[in-house]
């Protein structure tokens, strides 16, 4: 371990095996350290047996909920866009041929106390049962304005410069309603709250296009995928992928001591009495508690079932979310689904998690908006945990620090900031622009 690095990676969280893997196949010397004997840390997943003892203590789990190898349950669950940048990153970094991939049968929101299937498109929008017919055609023409805008040809941009004009006045030309806008805003756009309604328009038309073409690429009811056995199996695979290129992965590693010289720099990391040097770190928060700061909490309710949740055209697997308005919070709902069809469960078994942004401190009472929709269950595991960001100027201690994960149940702001991260750590933006149609590794087994 006496050795020099150019980055030593602390943790091996999803986030963080994702710049491990990005920065060996750049070229950089890369350490990776973890206090835990297993990979993903806050985004393992965990069996029926550990699931259980972490939550309820060390009894045994009843028999009646199967064998405990048989779950994969994850304790950061989310989806990614079948057109997004994660998947972008998986096939810039073949890190597809590690992974096996199903598509997500199920995208929904919230709305007037009932469920209903999002509408991405002018045709959708015609049939959903969301909005009366005279909404209908206001909103068709909205997304056929959406679907047909083009950034490089401003005969499409009707006169609008979408870099200038907000979002709500742009809807306000098309005279959406407040449900309308909700449901486009929250449940298509992925927006976490209204302020994108005073920002420039551009990020929510381009954020609508994305979900547009990811629901389009496997033809199914969701812009949706998720890997077979969990999302464990993604930090593994970057992991490999760190390893391929050079990498060097320590586990079971205690302490895991930052250094810092005399003017505060990080210069290296001790662990049993031995100091690997370096010229960046690379963390979570747990790592360097006193460089971030709490900025909120996630609420979540983990539920195992034996049914897919009611109103969801019987789906193995869907997202449900539920807009703050609906709910009359400050904060949107989120609801995961996934089942054996997805090797994370025994055969008939469905898990589902509700997750918020805590406003309170009791889960069980805040996440039942999200709990009655499931139907009977037959065990909930409540948590609450802590959300960090940093507070520390990467420029001064060579430190690079990870944004605890949220609530959302997608993996659009988690990607969002491994890229950032990336470009502080490299100085330069990642490159995306990876043919997704010739990835037929993805799309076959997504298919």
């Amino acid at each position: 371990m006496d050795e020099e690095y150019d980055v030593i990676v602390l943790g091996t969280g999803l986030k963080e095996c994702i710049i491990s893997g990005l920065l060996s196949v750049d070229g950089l010397k890369v350490l990776h350290m973890d206090r835990n004997d297993y990979y993903g840390g806050e985004s393992s997943s965990l069996n029926l047996t550990k699931l259980w003892n972490r939550f309820k203590g060390n009894d045994s789990p009843p028999e009646h909920l199967g064998v405990s190898k048989e779950y994969n349950v994850d304790m950061v669950p989310k989806f990614m866009m079948a057109n997004g940048a994660l998947v972008r990153v998986l096939i810039r970094t073949s890190v597809t041929k590690y992974l096996n991939f199903k598509a997500v049968d199920g995208s929904f929101v919230y709305n007037n106390g009932k469920i209903h299937k999002v509408p991405a498109t002018d045709v959708e929008a015609l049939k959903s049962n969301l909005m009366g017919l005279f909404e209908k055609r206001r909103a068709r023409k909205f997304f056929i304005y959406v679907q047909d805008y083009e950034e490089d040809d401003p005969k499409s941009h009707e006169g609008l410069d979408l870099n200038k004009v907000t979002t709500r006045e742009v809807i306000s030309k098309y005279g959406l309603e407040d449900d309308t806008v909700d449901f486009i805003g929250h449940a298509l756009a992925l927006h976490r709250d209204d302020s994108y309604l005073d920002e420039p328009a551009i990020d929510t038309v381009k954020r609508m296009k994305l979900y547009a073409e990811s629901l389009a690429r496997f033809q199914g009811g969701s812009p949706y995928i998720y890997p077979l056995y969990g999302l464990g199996e993604l930090p593994q695979a970057f992991a490999r992928l760190s390893a391929v290129y050079g990498g060097t992965y320590m586990l079971n590693k205690p302490e895991c001591k930052v250094e810092f010289d005399e003017s505060g720099k990080a210069y290296g990391v001790t662990s049993e009495g031995e100091t690997a040097k370096c010229k960046k770190i690379v963390c979570d928060p747990s790592y360097l508690p006193d460089k971030v700061k709490k900025v909120g909490r996630v609420a979540r309710a983990i539920c195992i079932m034996k049914h897919p949740i009611p109103d969801t055209k019987d789906s193995h697997s869907v997202q449900i979310i539920l807009p703050k308005k609906q709910l009359k919070r400050k904060s949107d709902m989120y609801v995961f689904c996934c089942s054996y069809a997805h090797n994370v469960a025994p055969k008939g078994k469905f898990i589902a998690f509700v997750s918020t942004e805590a406003e309170t401190d009791k889960p069980e009472i805040e996440l039942k908006p999200g709990i009655d929709l499931l139907g009977p269950v037959e065990e909930t595991f409540f948590d609450i945990y802590d959300r960090y960001e940093p507070v520390n100027n990467p420029d001064d201690d060579c430190c690079f620090l990870t944004n605890s994960y949220d609530s959302t149940t997608h993996f659009e702001t988690t990607v969002k900031d491994v890229l950032a991260l990336y470009n502080k750590i490299t100085g330069k933006e990642l490159d995306l622009s990876v043919d997704l149609n010739a990835a037929s590794a993805t799309e076959q087994e997504a298919a």
